[in-house]
């Protein structure tokens, strides 16, 4: 058994990382910025705790004393240019203070590439209204891809998008990007523990979908 902090616990992807882990045994705690707001989580096994991703001090002191460290979070009310950087800075800074080396974080298909090699979103037809929001997915990425420390991360997304009334299949496989794929939460959360539990991939970012 395990200690896994879950930053974005709140969200679909973060919900679906809580239950696995307590799947699995391990003890988690869920990091929301309003607690207030996400009582269910707080159930046996899980410490439902207020947190800042974007704040290192906050990351580290909710980190403290775990074994790894999952990160869905996203910010409606945040800019995405400004909200995705902050939060890849301060993981990357507060993890190794709370002496946290494994993040996987949950990352966007759009600027995975292609079999190709293509980035999905330079792709003909793909969309470009949301343009902005994918190259603010790809500053996080690049955080952490310039980070010098220890921290031992993975970007891991849907090749394609989230089915979102998928169920679980426990099944899932390591694909490029491919706009028409699709896996569901329950299937993608088996994928992020087994990156913790038995990581496979290193400073990267992986695509997932369901063979």
């Amino acid at each position: 058994m395990s200690r896994i902090v879950v930053f974005g616990a709140g969200g679909r992807a973060g919900r679906a990382a809580v239950a696995e882990a307590r799947r699995r045994g391990h003890e988690v705690t869920a990091v929301v910025r309003d607690p207030a707001g996400h009582g269910g989580l707080a159930t046996d096994g899980v410490r439902l705790v207020a947190g800042d991703v974007t704040d290192a001090g906050s990351v580290a002191e909710a980190a403290h004393d775990h074994d790894g460290a999952i990160s869905a979070v996203y910010d409606a009310g945040a800019p995405p240019e400004v909200f995705f950087a902050a939060a890849a800075r301060a993981l990357v800074d507060g993890l190794p203070r709370a002496g946290v080396d494994r993040l996987v974080t949950v990352g966007l298909a759009s600027i995975l590439p292609t079999e190709s090699g293509v980035l999905l979103m330079d792709t003909a037809g793909y969309p470009q209204e949301y343009r902005a929001f994918y190259l603010a997915h790809a500053a996080g990425n690049d955080v952490f891809r310039a980070a010098t420390g220890a921290l031992d991360w993975l970007v891991l997304s849907p090749a394609g998008d989230f089915d979102h009334d998928g169920g679980r299949t426990g099944r899932y496989r390591t694909a490029p990007a491919e706009a028409a794929s699709r896996v569901s939460y329950a299937d993608f959360a088996i994928a992020l523990l087994d990156e913790i539990d038995t990581p496979e991939h290193h400073r990267t970012h992986v695509g997932i979908d369901v063979p």
